[in-house]
């Protein structure tokens, strides 16, 4: 098991594929969007097993991709079987938006190997839900729910962010539809990537959506970058003839607590 400077064990990946997705969601991606990096900056399919793999010896359990929204990647299912084929993780899972999620790529997902899912979903007001996510149909992401049932990717987990217009009874009408549909409501405080505690001191993030104490994350970008910690700029590109050591120094610079980062933004992260 490795641990950083300050004795936390680190043994969940988390892995964005891409820095596309098919929605704008406001607290995510600008209106305008992004300058996406080109097909040659990003990791392959293979870069990324081959990763993973040795993050998996050093002790790494559980491994989850993300995005963007990992599912406008091309043929995911078959980076989830070359992670599987390492057999080091006790769980491989995936964060979507779900409207990709059709039912035989649900099931081919399954069948290679993924876990279980985390279906994004803030809001069972399809105005509002347009509203959020910059034009996304509402019917898109419960047939994506519909298709991971159907797949038996369980537990499947809804995670809603909670903003501060976000009322107790839009949480228990949350939480009616999740108990009515088999599902595990997680709430997400709403937080800012650069939101700093007070203007005069950077030593914690404002909203934190994990205690910085019980953080067991290592994150890999799309474009081959390991980013130690979600509230800080620190990362360090991975050296595929040495990845051992790139992950050891990743992890030797995980600062204590964070304290905002403004070189990407939640999409080129993957949350």
């Amino acid at each position: 098991m490795l641990k950083d400077p300050f004795g936390r064990t680190l043994d969940y990946l988390r892995v964005s594929v891409t820095d596309k997705c098919n929605y704008r969601c406001t607290y995510c991606m600008p209106a305008e969007g992004i300058t996406h990096k080109s097909h040659d900056d990003m990791l392959r399919y293979e870069s990324i097993a081959l990763i993973a793999g040795v993050a998996g010896k050093l002790g790494f359990k559980k491994i989850r991709l993300t995005g963007g929204e990992p599912l406008v990647k091309k043929d995911i299912e078959s980076l989830v079987k070359m992670i599987h084929l390492t057999k080091r993780y006790d769980e491989i899972t995936m964060t979507t938006n779900g409207v990709y999620l059709t039912p035989q790529k649900a099931l081919n997902l399954k069948e290679n190997g993924l876990t279980r899912v985390n279906i994004s979903l803030d809001t069972l007001d399809p105005l509002l839900f347009s509203k959020l996510t910059r034009g996304g149909s509402l019917n898109d992401v419960f047939l994506g729910i519909k298709a991971a049932k159907k797949a038996e990717l369980f537990p499947i987990k809804i995670n809603m962010i909670i903003f501060e217009e976000t009322t107790k009874n839009d949480v228990r009408e949350m939480e009616r539809f999740c108990q009515a549909e088999g599902l595990t409501l997680q709430t997400i405080k709403h937080f800012a990537l650069y939101q700093k505690k007070d203007n005069t001191s950077s030593e914690h993030v404002f909203d934190r959506p994990l205690p910085c104490e019980l953080c067991n994350r290592l994150r890999l970008t799309a474009d081959g970058y390991l980013k130690p910690c979600l509230f800080s700029n620190r990362e360090i590109k991975v050296d595929l003839n040495a990845i051992e050591q790139s992950i050891v120094k990743a992890i030797a610079i995980k600062s204590q607590y964070g304290t905002g980062c403004a070189n990407r933004f939640m999409c080129q992260i993957g949350g």
